[in-house]
Parts: structure tokens; C-alpha cells; sequence
């Protein structure tokens, strides 16, 4: 019998319990953080109409949508007349939590507030190349407000994202940079370096590309893209002329985009994101970068990107997104978001050791069973632990104690509650610290409230 292949497929992962707990601890943090600051939940449907994707992720994006082929009559019609991509699939795989927000404020806008604040944590999917960190099934934790032009809500959505990463560890010991830009800023790059406006979409893609394949690289897909070697060198030079710190480069971008004034009144905007940003966790991590692009196309005003020193690719991203939800409804409806790339940030808390050494969710103790006589009083023990709230494991069988002691470190539990014939006749309890190797007698009335105060 040929042998089946039991892994997963590329791109996408098994999570064993201990990546489950690791997700659950860092979900926890930003469920919480995120509710701190007035977001509720929302879930949308894995699989959206194609006509709700296609078309808001920009040329690359299009590509990386998983198509859902049609189903009975329909597809085996399409195979008959037209077997094409287009005709053969109606529905897609989110690839991303905005898109779906934006139909859902689109179809449900007479029952959601005016000013709607929501958080979204899950799975999105992309027909990507697999790399490390990189993914086909990954989560993304969103944070959007819809309903608003004030610059006040840039600032409520990076200060969310920034505080999570604050609770979860970064910050001195472990750098993030929250790097900001606005679309108003890069078209008036473009503007004045002379590309034409036409081309200044298929421009922002390579500039967008600069973190990852250099100035020499964009040059290269610059003149790929049909822009002018001299147009090209203008707008390189000019990137390569960008000082360094907030206030410096919001005043040389002021002087650099004078000829084009809503070039101008994006610099504006940018100096309102910070100033409404001071006092709050976002503040001493904000880093103007005016070659900042983010691929996606649906973006209208300030950009936001989440940076790791060392570390390339994105944390997580976000930003204005204004005529979006007006693709859906018609109306056009302001809104912004942000949102953290769970996968990159659990990589880096894994890579640099920031899980805490326990996590919610493990067993506390293990009760052992010794034998027929006493497992109904290891059987009593485990439930009344966990009615009092702890996480107790049974072991199984009856084994010697030293394999099931094996069997806790394993499990990383770091007490053994022992309840053999001596123990039931005294009316005690033997736990077994197999950290320090201690063993105590505690009374059996006493046990649960004792165990309690141990774990804390």
C-alpha cells in the first residue's frame, strides 16, 4: 500500500497544543486591548463572491485570490462553453478582513451605529509563495473605524496597535517602528518627479518594493513599468535626498511638494496624525517614511506599517480607506483601519523567547492513580479541583509513579498529587514539587484551597 503524505499542504500549518496556547495567549492581549478602546467583534464568511474581491487588492493582489470553482450544473455548463478561470469559479477565499468589512457596512448600515468600531481576528488567504513567515492560511486582527474623517481615529487605531505591542513585550528590549506615509504624499512624489499620472499606480507597486529589493531593484522595475530613466533617476534621487526624524521630514516634504497643493494638504494630515498620536502608547514609535506605499489599492489617505528592526517584511499595516465601502453602497462612507499580522508576531515572540514561561490553558497539576482501591479518590480529587477552578489532569493508568511523573514533565506540569492506600487511610494528600523534588502531606480538606494558593 503506497503511503499517504500526512503533511499539511504548502503554505499552510498544523497548530499542536502548545502553538494553539501560544495564538490563544497573544489573541488574548489584543482582544483585550482592542476592547479597551471600544472595538466590538465581528466574523465574516471564509468564501466571498468574486465580483466583492476582484478588483480592490491592485494587479498583484487580483492574482493571489483562491478561486472556488462553481458547483454541479453550473460548472459542468461552464466546462461545456467557456473552461477560463473567469467562467469557471463565482466565489474566492477573503484575502483579506477590509474588503468583507466593507460589504457588511455596506448591506447592514441601517443596524450598525453611525460611527461603527469594530475588531475582526481571522484566517485570510492568498495563492502566495510559502516563505518563512509567510503564508497561504494566516490570521490577521483588524481594527477598523468607519464612519469618520477626522484624524482623531488614525490615532485611536495606531495607539490600539502600538498598546498591544506594548503588553505583549516590544518596546526598549525588543524595537518596533510604526511607519507612516499618506497616499496624498506619494502621488505628489510622483507629480513632481515628473511621472506621468497614468503611470503613477504602476509606479507606487515598485516604490512599494523598495525594503525588498533596493534602489537598484525599483530602478529596474521603474523602467519595467514603462517610466522615463531620467523621470526614474529624479524620483530615486529624491528618496535617497529624505532626511531623517518626524519634524525634518514633514518640512522637507512641505518644501519638496510645494508646487502641488494636495500634495501639501496631505503633509497637513500627517502633522494632525502625530500631534493627536502625543501621550499616547503609538507616540515615541511613529517614523515618517515618504516612500512608504502599501500595495493595496483601495488606500486614500494616511498609511501605516508596523516594522521590526532586523526583521524584513511587515508586522502589520493599515490606513485610510475612504471611497472603499462606496464601491458597495454607493455612498461614500469614510473609513479607516489597522491590522496586526499574527503569524510575523508570534514568530518574533518565538525567536526572541517573550512567551511567558506558563500560559493559560496548561494543567496545573496532574493526580496520579495508584490502584483500584484508591482511583475513585483520585477520580473525587481531579473534579473537586476543577469545580474550584484549576486545571487538573488524571493520569490514565496505573503506572510506577516515575512514569507518570515522566508523563507531567512532559506536559510541563510541576505537581503530582499523589493519593495512594497511605494517603487515603491518613486522610492526607502527598503533592510531589517536581521542580525542587519535595514532597508534603496536606490535608484532604484542605488540599484544594492549598493547591490554590500555590499556583497563585
Amino acid at each position: 500500500m503506497a503511503k499517504i503524505n500526512t503533511a499539511p499542504l504548502s503554505g499552510m500549518r498544523d497548530f499542536l497544543p502548545l502553538d494553539v496556547l501560544r495564538r490563544n495567549y497573544v489573541i488574548d492581549i489584543i482582544e483585550r486591548v482592542y476592547q479597551s478602546y471600544g472595538f466590538e467583534p465581528l466574523e465574516t464568511p471564509t468564501m466571498e463572491r468574486l465580483s466583492t474581491l476582484l478588483g480592490k487588492y491592485g494587479e498583484e493582489g487580483d492574482q493571489l485570490i483562491f478561486r472556488v470553482l462553481k458547483r454541479g450544473e453550473k460548472l459542468e455548463e461552464a466546462l461545456r462553453e467557456d473552461p477560463t478561470q473567469d467562467s469557471i469559479s463565482d466565489a474566492g477565499m477573503r484575502y483579506d478582513l477590509t474588503v468583507p468589512l466593507a460589504r457588511v457596512v455596506a448591506h447592514y448600515r441601517a443596524d450598525l451605529p453611525r460611527i461603527f468600531k469594530r475588531y475582526q481576528i481571522q484566517p485570510v488567504y492568498r495563492a502566495d509563495r510559502p516563505a518563512k513567515g509567510r503564508y497561504r492560511e494566516f490570521f490577521q486582527c483588524d481594527v477598523d473605524i468607519v464612519g469618520s474623517s477626522s484624524r482623531t481615529v488614525e490615532a485611536e487605531v495606531l495607539n490600539a496597535g502600538a498598546q498591544v505591542l506594548l503588553d505583549l513585550g516590544f518596546g526598549a528590549r525588543h524595537p518596533f517602528a510604526l511607519r507612516l506615509n499618506h497616499r496624498g504624499v506619494l502621488r505628489g512624489l510622483m507629480e513632481v518627479a515628473g511621472v506621468p499620472p497614468a503611470l503613477a499606480d504602476s509606479a507606487l507597486v515598485a516604490i512599494d518594493k523598495l525594503d525588498k529589493i533596493g534602489p537598484d531593484g525599483v530602478r529596474a522595475e521603474l523602467d519595467a513599468r514603462d517610466i522615463a530613466p531620467a523621470v526614474a533617476a529624479t524620483l530615486l534621487e529624491t528618496m535617497q535626498a529624505a532626511p531623517t526624524g518626524n519634524a525634518a521630514m514633514l518640512e522637507w516634504l512641505a518644501q519638496v511638494l510645494a508646487p502641488s497643493p494636495a500634495a501639501v494638504a496631505a503633509v497637513a494630515e500627517l502633522r494632525q496624525v502625530l500631534a493627536y498620536c502625543q501621550g499616547g502608547p503609538a507616540a515615541d514609535y511613529l517614523r515618517i517614511d515618504p516612500y512608504l506605499a502599501r500595495g493595496l489599492s483601495y488606500y486614500t489617505g494616511p498609511i501605516f506599517e508596523i516594522e521590526f528592526p532586523g526583521y524584513s517584511g511587515s508586522g502589520g499595516g493599515g490606513g485610510r480607506y475612504d471611497d472603499l465601502i462606496g464601491m458597495f453602497s454607493g455612498q461614500s462612507i469614510p473609513a479607516c483601519g489597522f491590522s496586526l499580522g499574527l503569524e510575523r508576531i508570534l514568530l518574533y515572540l518565538e525567536e526572541q523567547q517573550m512567551f511567558p514561561a506558563r500560559l493559560a490553558g496548561q494543567p496545573q497539576v496532574l493526580v496520579t492513580l495508584y490502584d483500584d482501591a484508591t482511583t475513585a479518590a483520585s477520580l473525587r480529587l481531579a473534579q473537586r479541583l476543577r469545580a474550584a477552578g484549576l486545571r487538573a489532569d488524571l493520569y490514565p493508568d496505573q503506572d510506577r509513579y516515575g512514569k507518570q511523573f515522566k508523563y507531567a514533565d512532559e506536559r510541563k506540569i510541576r505537581y503530582a498529587l499523589l493519593v495512594g492506600p497511605r494517603e487515603v487511610e491518613a486522610g492526607v494528600v502527598a503533592v510531589k514539587d517536581l521542580a525542587s523534588g519535595e514532597q508534603v502531606d496536606v490535608s484532604d480538606a484542605e488540599i484544594v484551597a492549598w493547591m490554590a494558593t500555590q499556583l497563585g
